[in-house]
């Protein structure tokens, strides 16, 4: 039974943030390469969590604004990344000005957007020829004993392609899609917080939690494997596309939800005020023509 005070399953992990943090996987370093490149740039980064993708962003020589939507989830990439600027703040209203970064990146977290708010505003902070990456940690489940694990913890974020979504916006060059094979090392410790760290399982009540977890122990003490750990392998979908040079900039205060410019947003704002400085946003009316400029600072 889902638990009522924690209905909403894409802010659940703040309340198992540390098993996240130990339970879930990394990203291949080949990845990110592909997505961000070999040469140092400024990334943004939506739905940073505990910093699982930003770290190996910050090994590969990027310079990153974190962000994300759960405080708890900050509180532990900070700790590992102290140097790292973190924000709290939501993909459908990013706490920073335009045209600002040269990549957008999200790992893990494409899904849970509103995709027409968030790819508004993604096409407002990226420079004129900078572009979005996105990557996705997907369990091998043509292997059984993987198969049987996902049927298990649930795989309701396996399969999902941000592709069509990509070119209907209009905002974005063709996009360009890789997949890398890597595999992550679990024991009877850490397989209990990989099922802990499922947003599925973090709603619901703390009894039914527990069941959930005695019943994945159960199945990986049947392997036989003990604190040896088994091979999780993952296929580690990646991608990239170059924002348009004609993609609109527009304010998503005036553009969404029926909100005119000088109206309450419809995302709350960012509560995490630490590092990141809130710079105004320079964005065209489109009741008024190209012309005429309004400035947020919000």
């Amino acid at each position: 039974m889902t638990d009522p005070a924690n209905p909403d399953p894409a802010r659940s992990f703040g309340s198992v943030a540390d098993s996240y943090d130990r339970g879930r996987p990394s990203y291949p370093a080949d990845a990110v390469k592909w997505l961000v490149g070999d040469e140092p740039v400024s990334v943004l980064e939506l739905g940073a969590g505990t910093g699982k993708l930003t770290e190996v962003l910050v090994q590969l020589g990027h310079d990153v604004f974190a962000t994300d939507p759960d405080d708890a989830m900050l509180d532990i990439l900070s700790e590992k990344l102290p140097d790292v600027r973190a924000t709290s703040g939501t993909a459908e209203q990013i706490p920073t000005g335009d045209g600002l970064y040269d990549v957008v990146v999200v790992g893990q977290a494409f899904h849970w957007f509103d995709h027409a708010k968030a790819l508004a505003e993604i096409g407002r902070v990226l420079r004129t020829d900078g572009r979005l990456a996105v990557i996705q940690n997907e369990r091998d489940e043509r292997i059984p004993w993987v198969r049987k694990l996902g049927r298990l913890i649930g795989t309701h974020d396996n399969g999902f392609d941000p592709n069509p979504i990509l070119d209907d916006s209009g905002m974005f060059s063709a996009v360009e899609a890789q997949t890398f094979r890597h595999w992550q090392v679990v024991d009877r410790h850490s397989i209990q917080d990989l099922v802990l760290s499922r947003s599925n399982i973090a709603v619901l009540r703390p009894e039914a939690q527990d069941h959930k977890r005695r019943e994945v122990l159960a199945f990986y003490d049947d392997y036989g494997r003990g604190m040896d750990g088994m091979q999780l392998p993952y296929n580690c979908r990646a991608w990239r596309a170059q924002v348009l040079p004609h993609a609109p900039v527009v304010s998503t205060g005036s553009t969404t939800g029926g909100h005119e410019a000088d109206e309450e947003p419809s995302v709350p704002l960012a509560k995490r005020t630490d590092t990141a400085v809130r710079l105004p946003r320079v964005v065209t009316d489109p009741e008024n023509g190209d012309d005429d400029l309004l400035i947020d600072f919000r």
